[in-house]
Formats: structure tokens, sequence, C-alpha cells
């Protein structure tokens, strides 16, 4: 159960790092689209799972590579959006959100153009 504090900070972190990758993606040569779909926070607010929505998939590996390369970056600017409202950065951890592949994935099943051999 998450208390008070940790929704907060997850709520600032995923605010601040939508409007960061919405800004890095409209300043990019190649579209693509970067979203925040979930951010955990441990209960002593130490780390922060961030889980991202990558379209369309070809770039997926490559911008979860170019974050992590910039991964103590990214600290440095939560650092100092937060500054003032935590004693501690947390770590950030960034994770590939797959939710609506296996949505899409299971309806496609369901409608009879998958590779079922049920149905």
């Amino acid at each position: 159960m998450e208390s008070n504090r940790q929704r907060k900070v997850a709520q600032i972190i995923q605010e601040d790092f939508a409007e960061l990758f919405r800004k890095q993606s409209s300043e990019s040569k190649q579209n693509f689209l970067v979203s925040v779909s979930d951010v955990k926070v441990t209960p002593d607010l130490g780390i922060a799972k961030i889980y991202l929505s990558i379209f369309p998939q070809e770039f997926r590996s490559s911008i979860m590579k170019e974050i992590e390369v910039n991964k103590a970056q990214y600290r440095n600017f939560i650092g100092q959006k937060m500054a003032k409202q935590v004693r501690i950065i947390p770590q950030l951890s960034f994770y590939l959100d797959t939710t609506l592949d296996d949505v899409e994935k299971i309806e496609k099943e369901l409608r009879g153009e998958g590779d079922n051999p049920v149905l």
C-alpha cells in the first residue's frame, strides 16, 4: 500500500519526465513518442521505477539504450525539479511498459486474426 507521500513524489516524477520526453521527441528528427505510463516509488523514497511506453516499436531498443546511458543526467534533472520537496533524490530505474502491446495481441487473438489454433 502506497503512502500519500509516495504517490505525490511519483506524480511529480511522472509529470516532469512526461514533459521532458515530450520536449525531446519534438526536437528529434525521428518521429517517435515516449510516454511515462507509471511510476512506482519505494517507501523510503530512495528508488523510483519509471515505466515507459515507446511508439513505434522499432525505436524501443535504441531509445531505452539512450535513456540508460543518460540516467545520471535524468537524475540530475529530476533533482533540480524536486530539490525543495524531498531530502534524497531517488535512484532511477527505467522499464519498458508493454501492457498496450499485450492488450493488442489478446484482442487480435479474440478476433481470430492471430495464430491461435483453437479459433
